[in-house]
């Protein structure tokens, strides 16, 4: 299939699959009038480039993991090393604490919506231009 097709089943702009293609992460064969030729296998493989990018993963990492990955088939890949399988658990470990991070932000931003709320209620705007008199 050729870029735009690969990109449009993706949802992947051309500029990401050739940043993909020129970091080592996708590959394309060539036709012979030069245009890039995806095969079937390179949509899943996009969808899984931006899951970690979502993850914060960076190019580099990434390139480490797709080997180690399923392949689209569903077969296992046997290329994780130890220290590959170490450092996608520090990763893991950090997303969890972002996570966590996160939920506390949220969690404190409930409070003030929920208080602010609560006095918009309480308060009567009979003021000009909805403001309370004397504003």
């Amino acid at each position: 299939m050729r870029i735009g097709e690969l990109a449009r089943r993706s949802g992947v702009s051309e500029r990401s699959l050739r940043y993909y293609e020129a970091q080592g992460l996708l590959s394309a064969e060539r036709t012979p009038g030069g245009h890039r030729d995806y095969g079937e296998w390179a949509v899943d493989r996009v969808i899984r480039i931006q899951a970690l990018y979502a993850a914060g993963l960076n190019s580099k990492k990434i390139a480490q993991l797709l080997p180690c990955m399923r392949d689209g088939d569903g077969s296992p890949s046997d290329s994780a090393t130890p220290r590959l399988v170490d450092e996608l658990t520090a990763e893991r470990e950090r997303l969890d604490r972002l996570i966590a991070d996160l939920v506390r932000s949220r969690d404190v931003l409930d409070d003030i919506i929920d208080t602010a709320s609560t006095g918009l209620e309480a308060a009567p705007l009979t003021g000009s231009g909805g403001r309370p008199p004397g504003h």
